[in-house]
């Protein structure tokens, strides 16, 4: 059967919008030298043109300077088709990596969410009435610190039968204490002052007397 109908022929696979692309780049480069290329020639024909003096030998430049022109403007049109053709590959590729990257952000998160139920399960820890709990234990627990600090805190041997009268009478010694301060001064207390001694008045005599010398005579 094959010798007569022939083998059927596979299909080759589509190319790529890589391939593609590439082959755009391609023609579009091989466009660009050509166009290059023409521009070299034109400008030796303007040289040309320029040294040659009116007549059929510079009609005959000129036409051949429009014969490349018009290749010039050929090559250009399609350059123009290719980058066209470019851009609407290059949106294409953009628009199927997009779908691409949304289609592995969905398979993603619908993991992360079986991962975040399944430990939702297994962990009671997660659960709301458990934490609930939890915060009610640690509410209690924070109360009783409270009790227990305020009874250690509490001061023994201190008299509870102190009246106003009593705070009254206080304050009036300390301030007669006070007012003794002020009346000593710098001076200190009483009893650290050294007492005064009053000595006897000298007697009214002459010192020769009381040492018993004799009068000196005075010169007359």
């Amino acid at each position: 059967m094959r010798r007569i109908f022939g083998a059927q022929k596979q299909k080759e696979p589509a190319p790529t919008l890589e391939q593609a692309g590439d082959r755009l780049t391609g023609r579009g480069d091989r466009i660009d030298e050509q166009i290059n290329k023409l521009d070299q020639q034109l400008m030796k024909f303007r040289e040309q043109i320029k040294k040659t003096r009116p007549g059929p030998a510079q009609e005959a430049l000129k036409k051949r300077a429009l014969t490349v022109l018009r290749q010039k403007r050929m090559y250009e049109n399609q350059r123009g088709t290719l980058y066209n053709q470019q851009f609407n590959m290059e949106q294409t590729r953009f628009t199927v990596e997009s779908i691409q990257d949304t289609v592995q952000t969905v398979q993603a998160l619908k993991a992360a969410n079986v991962q975040m139920k399944g430990a939702m399960k297994k962990n009671k820890e997660l659960d709301l009435s458990f934490i609930d709990n939890l915060q009610d234990e640690l509410a209690d627990m924070a109360d009783l610190t409270n009790e227990i600090n305020e009874a250690l805190g509490q001061s023994y041997a201190i008299p509870d039968d102190v009246d106003e009268a009593d705070l009254m009478a206080e304050l009036d010694a300390l301030e007669g204490d006070l007012a003794l301060d002020d009346a000593v001064g710098a001076s200190g207390p009483s009893y650290l002052q050294e007492p005064e001694l009053e000595l006897p008045a000298a007697p009214q005599q002459d010192a020769e007397e009381e040492l018993g010398l004799p009068a000196v005579a005075q010169k007359t």
